[in-house]
């Protein structure tokens, strides 16, 4: 692999299962569902009387999921893992941010009507797992995103971040997944700094940040002009691996709860394309009192808050089949077809393909032929005619007629990707997966 970088997931502070909001113990499943304050936040009990994100898979690119959780089982599809080659239906060891990921979107709880536990906010979703080593330095996105586009999925989620280049694999992979419609969501990052974060960033990408109770945008949300939507992600309970629950901050979550949202819309309108389905998303945000005419999308809250009871319910035309997405170039669409496709790209990248090459010798050929026709013409002129250096004649500034030729442009060639660098947590918000 020609570039170096590490793929990271952007959960913030994690207390899991030991505290309540920092207050009391945690004493039951069904307080674990007290604290989806997103939940009540959503009015979610009467969105789920509109749609419940049925019929709609939504990969979930990060750590194995536990598909054995009492809030998961039956929800989680076997998927692939691209760290052993097996399913990714299964935990990786104590790593649990990808089961988190998958609760917030489509967590049905347990017990009686499922009322205890963690809820996702499209609770009949289907968790396509797509396993990935987000501590891996040569890790890529592009091979797993195709998987999770080739299996079904209608929405992907990648709650991850990094800061090396996009890949012309990766690159191609997400115009292939945009070609077969399907609706990329990526959480912004937690490094609270303008510094953009792949894949948030990729052309095509729908990028979340996050806000608190208040909706206020968290201080530790990255931002930028390819911010679009903003969500819930303090203080989030989420499903857990080591122990049962988990309470965390961070862009992660909030990108999860977009997703879930995104399924909920393609649950209920099934005939709109994913900039659509994006477009309703955009177009029923909220934004604070104080941000209200304010020229958007804003670098920090892009078009707002998700409301997804407003997205389900309100008249809103379907729009563009784009919507608040760039539109895919023509090179683009046919770049995205295969692998091969995006090998092709990735040589052409580093280095001069075989047209370019011949395209430079019959430059240099002809211009060789059109020197040798000068120089013979000057040479016959010469004997005929002036001094070759008084007035009138051929012998001004730069030689024989005053011609130079330009040895033809060597042919950009890609500078190779400089390694990821990642600053550390916040202080007061170490790293938390």
């Amino acid at each position: 692999m020609s570039f170096t970088r590490t793929l990271r997931a952007v959960g913030g502070a994690v207390v899991a299962g030991a505290l309540l909001f920092g207050t009391a113990p945690v004493a039951s499943a069904d307080q674990i569902r007290h604290d989806q304050w997103p939940l009540r936040s959503f009015g979610a009990d009467d969105i789920w009387k509109v749609s419940t994100g049925k019929g709609v898979t939504v990969a979930v690119i990060d750590d194995p999921v536990d598909g054995s959780h009492p809030d998961l089982k039956g929800n989680v599809l076997p998927g692939k893992s691209f760290l052993d080659g097996g399913t990714a239906d299964s935990p990786d060891g104590k790593n649990e941010h990808g089961t988190a990921m998958a609760s917030l979107i489509a967590g049905h709880g347990h017990g009686p009507g499922g009322s205890d536990g963690v809820k996702g906010l499209a609770p009949d979703a289907k968790i396509l797992p797509v396993g990935i080593d987000l501590g891996d330095k040569e890790e890529s996105y592009a091979e797993p995103l195709r998987y999770a586009v080739d299996h079904g999925a209608k929405v992907v989620n990648m709650s991850f971040e990094d800061f090396g280049d996009t890949s012309p694999a990766e690159k191609a992979a997400v115009d292939y997944a945009r070609k077969h419609d399907v609706l990329l969501v990526a959480s912004s990052g937690n490094s609270g700094s303008s510094i953009p974060h792949l894949p948030s960033s990729v052309p095509g990408v729908l990028a979340v940040g996050a806000v608190d109770i208040d909706l206020k945008v968290w201080k530790f949300s990255s931002y930028g002009s390819h911010i679009k939507l903003l969500a819930p992600g303090l203080h989030i309970r989420a499903a857990g691996v080591e122990t049962p629950y988990r309470l965390a901050n961070g862009t992660s979550d909030s990108t999860a709860y977009v997703s879930a949202a995104a399924a909920l819309l393609r649950s209920k309108f099934p005939d709109l394309t994913a900039g659509q389905i994006a477009n309703r998303l955009v177009k029923t945000a909220g934004l604070p009192d104080d941000m209200k005419g304010k020229k958007l999308p804003d670098p920090h809250y892009g078009y707002g808050f998700i409301r997804p009871s407003k997205a389900l319910t309100a008249n809103i035309p379907a729009g563009s089949k784009n919507g608040p997405l760039p539109a895919l170039s023509e090179d683009s669409s046919k770049a995205s077809g295969n692998g091969k496709d995006a090998q092709r790209a990735t040589e052409s990248d580093n280095g001069m393909g075989t047209g370019v090459i011949i395209g430079i010798v019959g430059g240099v050929v002809g211009l060789l032929v059109v020197v040798l026709i000068i120089v013979l013409v000057v040479k016959k002129k010469g004997r005929n005619g002036p001094p070759p250096s008084g007035p009138g004649g051929y012998g001004g500034p730069g030689g024989p007629g005053g011609f130079v030729p330009h040895p033809p442009h060597p042919g950009h060639q890609q500078q190779p990707s400089a390694p990821g660098a990642y600053p550390s947590a916040p202080p007061t918000q170490p790293p938390g997966r």
